[in-house]
């Protein structure tokens, strides 16, 4: 029996997550429980599509990933389970799949509402259950007729050339307040050097342990999908942007300015180093 992920923005301070496991449990008896997270920001869709795109693929083929976020449960918007690079995905259609959709073949099918599905919690009363019938064996075709629309997918903005600067954004923030951007080795060579609000983080570096505690680092980090430049401030306090506009200045100085549309937040450090993400 394959796997079935879990990955919210309920948290663990209430009974939601264990209702899920519950209901899974109980419909497909036997079934492993994997939790990528419970703790994305509540309703913080980006980031749960973030998240999501970097873990799946980790997964056995045939693993089941229920990924709710879902910030317009009750309302018009579609519930969805479909396959997708050997996978198959259940949850709301709201562009928490817009990575997984990238470039693939999907089949999909559109979830029916139960009646008595309560209208704030489609998560435990229509895609846990879907997730359960799909990971004990039942056919994707037969959980709801075919998706007939285009899926709900997540605006993005490629980096772009701007003369000799190249404009990318701040796409996630981690726990450690590490600022994920969209920016790849193919935009930024290795000889960068970064600014942050007109903070110099120097040259790229390798490993974070290369510069002091309290220092301010840059790097350029891989995962099995994709390699990203990254830049955080090590073992203390600092500003920490939501979302940030990203610029490669020439000669390669690289800064990065909070856009008007969302307001900096204050990041407190944990006080010890991060591990390589």
């Amino acid at each position: 029996m394959p796997a079935v992920t879990l990955l919210t923005d309920f948290g663990l301070s209430d009974a939601y997550v264990a209702e899920l496991r519950g209901v899974l449990l109980s419909s497909a008896p036997g079934i492993t429980l994997v939790d990528i997270t419970h703790a994305i920001a509540p309703g913080d869709v980006r980031a749960a599509a973030y998240v999501l795109g970097r873990a799946w693929h980790l997964f056995p083929p045939g693993t089941v990933h229920l990924a709710v976020v879902d910030p317009g449960v009750g309302t018009a918007r579609g519930a969805l389970a479909l396959r997708a690079g050997g996978h198959f995905f259940v949850g709301p259609d709201n562009g928490i799949f817009s990575r997984v959709l990238h470039d693939t073949v999907v089949e999909i099918v559109a979830l029916p509402t139960p009646p008595a599905a309560a209208p704030t919690f489609h998560g435990r009363d229509v895609f846990a259950p879907a997730a359960a019938a799909i990971a004990f064996g039942s056919p994707l075709e037969s959980l709801g007729p075919p998706f007939l629309g285009i899926p709900e997918r997540l605006a993005t903005a490629e980096p772009r050339y701007e003369g000799k600067s190249v404009v990318g954004e701040v796409i996630y923030v981690d726990r450690f307040g590490t600022l994920v951007t969209n920016l790849t080795t193919e935009h930024v060579p290795s000889y960068a050097t970064l600014e942050v609000e007109d903070l110099d983080l120097g040259p790229l570096r390798r490993t974070f342990a290369e510069v002091a505690a309290g220092g301010l680092v840059a790097l350029v980090t891989a995962t099995a999908s994709s390699t990203t430049l990254r830049s955080q401030l090590l073992n203390g306090s600092g500003l920490v942007f939501a979302a940030a506009r990203v610029v490669a200045l020439a000669p390669w100085e690289v800064s990065a300015t909070p856009p008007a549309r969302r307001a900096a937040q204050i990041f407190h450090g944990s006080g010890t180093s991060p591990k390589a993400a």
